[in-house]
């Protein structure tokens, strides 16, 4: 006789609530006949108290099973041509959403396991900033998960290396990782939400690599170069936001989805398909605090956005948490704008463009929306270096478009 919690997991149900307190009706079915069936009531869809466990518990068994990201794309793969293109992209996927759902768990329990604070070893990265404890635990998760499982990974470049990691040649391939593995880990004491962003470029081909401590060669070097690519070659890109939930916001080029990390079966499931950001919004991002530094363009049109005199006559809120991946994420739902410009003090601002812009920039163009720089599309500048930075506006299209006419009338 199998026992309760094998008959409700043959049935595809899942148990909430209370503990197991005993299986006396599953041992002894001859005692209680009607109480057999129960399994297949399961297979219903219904909610219902399991007849041996504590009134509390319950079995929840949805009527199909979720589409889980995996599922999403092996579905890809089947509906196109270029199946081996997706399943490539698919192992890498499951490097990433392997990695992002252990950083989550190290995220919740940062406060209890003591992963809050600075390193203390002082630690610099070549930012000039000085690292989280979490930012180089986050990073090594990333790095190892995309070497582990990556298969067609070649290159992997992130906001806390100074240089590109060039992975070991068995696991090389044709593709680049780039990333920041944890945006935002200054509010990471306060418990405010942070996020990793990642973007997937081609690689050239024949770009196979030697291991990452040995002296490299020119044709390594060159190899090393090939990150440097424009937003535009974007193969995929997204982020995973660390908050009240976890959730994983992507595009591989057709669309932004939007999937949702289901703690019962482990799994991240899809809860905004086909995510498109509304034309114009209510709300600006932006860090007002250095708005004396801005240029009068910008600095004339947030005040616009605050006293209604913008073209939608509408008057906007002010909302900005300091974590990218937070912002962008309630620009991306709700509409509006979030800027990073430069400024008297950083010209260019503070944001890295092959990591952070471009990804972001590639995802907000997907769902309709626009990035720039404030002179040109963010996805067409070319990298100078691994960790350079440039500006930044994206956001609604009406919203990011009338401040792109205000710069374009005052360079009349």
């Amino acid at each position: 006789m199998h026992s309760m919690a094998a008959l409700v997991a043959s049935a595809g149900c899942t148990r909430v609530g209370a503990r197991v307190v005993g299986l006396s009706t599953a041992r002894h079915a001859s005692s209680a006949p009607a109480r057999v069936p129960a399994a297949r009531r399961l297979r219903s869809g219904v909610t219902m108290v399991a007849p041996s466990f504590t009134k509390e518990e319950q079995f929840v068994c949805p009527d199909e099973s979720p589409m889980t990201l995996t599922r999403f794309f092996i579905q890809q793969a089947s509906q196109q041509l270029d199946e081996e293109h997706v399943q490539d992209l698919q192992n890498l996927m499951a490097s990433i959403q392997m990695a992002c759902k252990k950083i989550a768990s190290l995220v919740s329990r940062a406060g209890i396991t003591n992963l809050t604070g600075y390193e203390a070893s002082g630690s610099i990265n070549v930012q000039g900033e000085e690292q989280k404890k979490l930012d180089v635990l986050s990073n090594d998760v990333l790095k190892h998960a995309l070497k582990w499982r990556g298969g067609k990974l070649g290159i992997i470049a992130s906001e806390e290396e100074d240089e590109p990691i060039m992975v070991d040649e068995l696991a090389s391939g044709n593709y680049i990782a780039v990333f920041d593995p944890l945006d935002g880990s200054s509010n990471i004491d306060a418990g405010i939400a942070t996020g990793t962003i990642f973007g997937i470029f081609a690689e050239s081909a024949g770009c196979l690599a030697s291991d990452r401590e040995a002296k490299i060669n020119q044709e390594e070097l060159t190899c090393l170069q090939n990150v440097l690519q424009p937003g535009s070659n974007l193969v995929a890109s997204g982020y995973c936001m660390y908050s009240s939930s976890t959730m994983m916001v992507l595009t591989t080029g057709s669309g932004v989805q939007g999937f949702t990390l289901d703690p019962q079966i482990g799994e991240f499931v899809l809860t905004h398909p086909s995510i498109t950001i509304p034309s114009r919004g209510k709300i600006y991002s932006v860090n007002e605090a250095n708005e004396p530094a801005w240029d009068p363009v910008l600095r004339s049109y947030i005040k616009s956005l605050k006293d209604g005199s913008n073209a939608s006559g509408m008057t906007y809120s002010s909302r900005y948490i300091g974590s990218m991946v937070a912002d962008v994420h309630r620009t991306l739902m709700y509409g509006g704008l979030f800027a990073y410009p430069g400024d008297k003090k950083n010209e260019n601002g503070k944001l890295r463009l092959l990591y952070e812009c471009s990804p972001m920039s590639f995802l907000v163009e997907q769902a309709g929306g626009i990035a720039t720089t404030g002179r040109e599309r963010v996805l067409d500048v070319i990298p100078s270096s691994v960790h350079q930075r440039v500006p930044l506006v994206l956001g609604s299209p009406e919203d990011v478009q009338e401040l792109l006419d205000k710069y374009y009338e005052a360079s009349l």
